[in-house]
């Protein structure tokens, strides 16, 4: 299976355009998304192969937000992109329902190599 759409959501305009970048430069398109709440409603209404989730947004945060798509979807893909990079941060998002993790700033090698890791373990 190959990635064809995401779901970004990132309240930070210049990761926003990273990301979007890294992922259009793949031949992935991607929506975004800039609040918890507003990610909720856009799985509601669109599918999507993976979300790509910030931790910290505001009102709602990422792992809040995360907890209710999965609820709802148990099978969507959550790939948490943040700024903790400290030991044991990678398992205690694993814990909290995220299917990986990849740290900010974006390796982007590393960043496309889990994304298609994911795909392929759950394809």
């Amino acid at each position: 299976m190959k990635i064809k759409k995401a779901l970004i959501v990132e309240d930070n305009p210049i990761n926003m355009e990273l990301v979007l970048e890294i992922l259009t430069s793949n031949g992935i398109s991607a929506d975004e998304a800039f609040s918890g709440e507003e990610a909720i409603a856009m799985v509601e209404k669109e599918t999507y192969d993976i979300v790509l989730m910030d931790i910290e947004l505001p009102g709602m945060d990422g792992v809040d937000t995360t907890k209710i798509i999965k609820s709802r979807h148990k099978n969507m893909l959550i790939l948490a992109l943040t700024s903790y990079a400290m030991k044991g941060d990678r398992e205690r998002f694993i814990a909290a329902g995220f299917d990986d993790y990849i740290a900010k700033p974006i390796d982007v090698n590393l960043f496309i190599e889990k994304i298609n890791k994911l795909i392929h373990i759950n394809s």
